[in-house]
This record gives C-alpha cells, sequence and structure tokens, in this order.
C-alpha cells in the first residue's frame, strides 16, 4: 500500500454537496481532500441553447441557497453562464377545479427562486476548489475500503488506484447509494414510493412566463420548470413522477407521441409540445439515516436523506446541511476543536435532523394527499387549496417558507 496521506477533512463526493462544502471550508487554514470517483476533467459548457444542449438534470434554487452559492463566490459564474429566475408557481389539481397561485411579488421579493442546470453549479463550485490551495482533488478511482480506526487516529479511505487517506473527519456527500454510509454501517429507513420519475427536456410553443407549473394527477405530479430561452424558442425542464407501471410504455414512445401525452397531461399550458431531448428515468425512494454522524464520520445531502422531489426541496436541504456543518466545523477549528470530534458533529446534527424530517413529512403528506380518489377528500383537497389561494397571510408564509427564508 502506498504511503497513507493524512488530512483534517476529507469530502467523499464532488458533486453539488461535496464541492460546496470543500469551497466553505478552503482558505481556513484546514488540510482538505475532496475524492471523486469519476474523472473531474470536465467539457466545457455547452453555450447552444437547444434540446441537446440542455443538462436534464436542473435544481430549483431557493433564494436561500442561492445565498449560500454567493457567499462560496459561485453564483456569479453560474449567472453568467446561464439560469432562469422563477416569478411564479402555478399548481392545480387534474380532479378537480382546485389550484393555487404564488408570486413573488405576494412576498416583495425578485423571484421565488432559479432553475439551474446541475452541471452549471457543479462546475462553478469547481473552479472555487480550483482556486484554493488547501484542497487536494482526488478524482478518477472509486473508493474501495473505508474504515475507522479504532485506536483514535481517525478515518481510513483506499481508493481503487492505491491512494490511501487517513482523515480526522469523513464526509460523505456521495450521494443517496452513498458506499461511506454503507462501508461505515450507518443505518437508515427507507421505502419506495413505488414511482419513477422521468426528466427530459422539452421546447413548448409558448413563453413559459417565468413560470414553475405543477399538475397533480392521479398518477403522479406533472412539473414543468422554465429554461432560458429566446424569443423565437422556448424551454422547459419536465419532471414527471408516474406510477412505476406507467413508465416503460411512456419511454417506449417515440418523440412524437410522448410530447403528444406530455402536452395532454399538463392540459396544453403551454400550447404545444413541440420536441423532447432524451429521457431519463429514475426510482423514488424515500432514504433518512438514523444517524447523520459518529466519531470522525458526518452524512450530508442525498447520503443522509433522500425525499419525493414533487417541491424541489432535495437540494436545497443538501445545501443547509452544508453551510451548517461548515459553520460547525469553522467554529470549533476556531477554538482549536478536533473537527470530527464527536459533540461538534452532534451540533451539526441536531440542527438539521429536525429540519429534513419536518419537509421530509410534509412531502410525503402532499403525495398522499393528492394520490386520494375518494370523493370527499377530493372535495376537501380542491376546497383547501382554493382557501389558501385566497387567505394571503398564510399564503406568503408558506411562500417564505418554500423560499428558505421564512
Amino acid at each position: 500500500m502506498a504511503d497513507v496521506q493524512h488530512f483534517d477533512i476529507a469530502v467523499i463526493g464532488a458533486g453539488i454537496a461535496g464541492s460546496a462544502l470543500a469551497s466553505a471550508l478552503g482558505g481556513n487554514d484546514l488540510a482538505i481532500a475532496l475524492v471523486e470517483a469519476q474523472s473531474l476533467a470536465l467539457p466545457p459548457l455547452p453555450a447552444e441553447r437547444d434540446l441537446q444542449h440542455f443538462d436534464p438534470r436542473v435544481s430549483a434554487i431557493t433564494p436561500r441557497s442561492r445565498l449560500l452559492l454567493e457567499q462560496l463566490g459561485a453564483w456569479d459564474r453560474i449567472a453568467a453562464y446561464r439560469q432562469c429566475a422563477y416569478r411564479h408557481m402555478t399548481v392545480w389539481d387534474a380532479e378537480g377545479t382546485g389550484a393555487i397561485e404564488f408570486d413573488c411579488a405576494d412576498v416583495n421579493a425578485v423571484a421565488l427562486g432559479h432553475i439551474v442546470e446541475n452541471r452549471a453549479i457543479v462546475s462553478a463550485l469547481l473552479a472555487r476548489v480550483a482556486a484554493s490551495a488547501d484542497i487536494t482533488v482526488f478524482s478518477g478511482a472509486p473508493l474501495q475500503d473505508c474504515q475507522r480506526d479504532q485506536a483514535g487516529g481517525g478515518t481510513r479511505v483506499l481508493l481503487a488506484d492505491g491512494t490511501a487517506l487517513e482523515a480526522d473527519l469523513l464526509v460523505a456527500a456521495d450521494g443517496a447509494q452513498s458506499p461511506v454510509r454503507d462501508m461505515l454501517g450507518f443505518r437508515t429507513r427507507e421505502w419506495d414510493y413505488g414511482h419513477r420519475a422521468i426528466v427530459t427536456t422539452v421546447q413548448v410553443e409558448r413563453p413559459h412566463q417565468d413560470t414553475c407549473w405543477q399538475r397533480f394527477l392521479t398518477s403522479g405530479p406533472l412539473a414543468f420548470l422554465p429554461l432560458p430561452g429566446d424569443l423565437d424558442r422556448h424551454y422547459c425542464s419536465i419532471v414527471w413522477s408516474l406510477q412505476d407501471t406507467l413508465v416503460d410504455d411512456l419511454l417506449a414512445l417515440d418523440d412524437h407521441a410522448f410530447c403528444a401525452a406530455l402536452e395532454q397531461a399538463i392540459e396544453g399550458s403551454l400550447g404545444k409540445v413541440l420536441g423532447c431531448a432524451r429521457r431519463f428515468a429514475f426510482p423514488l425512494r424515500q432514504r433518512h439515516a438514523v444517524d447523520y454522524v459518529r466519531d470522525g464520520v458526518a452524512l450530508v445531502a442525498d447520503a443522509a436523506h433522500t425525499i419525493h422531489p414533487l417541491a424541489g426541496q432535495g437540494i436545497n436541504l443538501g445545501l443547509q446541511d452544508v453551510a451548517v456543518l461548515a459553520e460547525e466545523i469553522l467554529a470549533g477549528h476556531a477554538r482549536g476543536v478536533n473537527p470530527g470530534q464527536l459533540d461538534l458533529l452532534r451540533r451539526y446534527q441536531r440542527r438539521r435532523k429536525g429540519e429534513n424530517l419536518l419537509v421530509m413529512a410534509a412531502m410525503d403528506g402532499f403525495k398522499a394527499l393528492f394520490e386520494q380518489q375518494s370523493l370527499p377528500l377530493r372535495w376537501l383537497r380542491n376546497v383547501g387549496m382554493r382557501g389558501v389561494s385566497q387567505m394571503g397571510p398564510l399564503k406568503q408564509q408558506l411562500i417564505r417558507r418554500a423560499m428558505g427564508v421564512g
């Protein structure tokens, strides 16, 4: 085995959460390793705005998350590339007349949030990582083994190329199928939703009006998220959550037939669906770690929790994990506290676990509510949506909560 390289903190996973955490910790006299299984020799971001050049993976970034990206020095780079502010949300029930409208003017805000391609966020954060002399990047070699040194020497990591690392604190930011979480035996509570989500980019006939459109169908919610276009071409990213048994038939359709099905599902709200990019589908599963931390190890973002994408809160919860963990680490570092100390890590867990569980419960509640088909519940659901839409203070509170500023 090669000589073991020691770091104060090793972050496993260089996606949005891992790159953000490394960026937040950089420049503070800490030796940081950022480890990514895939190569980070990323191609340049495409300038073209057409169906084939948008990233099918997008995130709805709240103002709270945007503030963190600004503090990390990444937002200007994202904005200089492309993003689409959404100022309005239209949500309606396919099984009735219930609808609710949210507008940034209701809370005197410039925007409710921003739709950003995931690769643009990662690219901007990795540029900040590259500018930090105290961050060492290891990429292109998957994690092979991960073990906690029982003698108190930290956590050891072995990569497939033979690289051996040791860190006082190991942070798992390696996604929903986290190898670190599994190798170190963190327990989770999880279940399948019985749904898969189809994601792709579509071109629509009419302007999206800087609006997120979401229709709750009996088979699952469908969202059209606005993307930057031009005067003659209008694009949206779609997330269509469907009962698992319905997905394969939709994926098997040719593009013309799929666009027709999509247009019908959204009730033609944006006119004709003129075309679509390649379609992808992924299973939806709720997962929550029983504990986020143990001595010398912490889980963040999807490694700690995954939720239904119907409100786009997953990445925003993950970024707030990052913000809180970085704050606790840096506060401890200023006092000379080892970043892997369990008391320090438990403060992070206390601050994040409750909020994450609250949002997860709310998303599950929404999903369950809109799946109910009994006439009394459908009636109550629609009356409730109309009632909330007419109650200014309650609607303002809901908007602020969704923006992460409530």
